[in-house]
């Protein structure tokens, strides 16, 4: 349906009905905005303790000593 067949309905109501319509346009208008800005929030912290890093973390690796000064 195009924008034209549209207006053409809509411009045929009566004055309530016209409002009623526009409603439900405010009304779509603020749903399809809400579900663009309402995203879930990440909490951080959520792995800790789930990982352990060794003190020798930093540390030069052995396979590559050859290289190293």
């Amino acid at each position: 349906m195009s924008d034209i067949d549209i207006y053409i309905q809509i411009s045929t109501l009566p004055d309530d009905l016209k409002k009623e319509v526009g409603n439900f346009v405010a009304f779509l208008k603020s749903k399809k905005s809400t579900k663009v800005t309402t995203k879930k929030q990440v909490k951080g912290g959520l792995a800790k303790g789930l990982i352990e890093m060794t003190d020798d973390f930093d540390d030069p690796l052995e396979d590559f000593k050859e290289y190293m000064p």
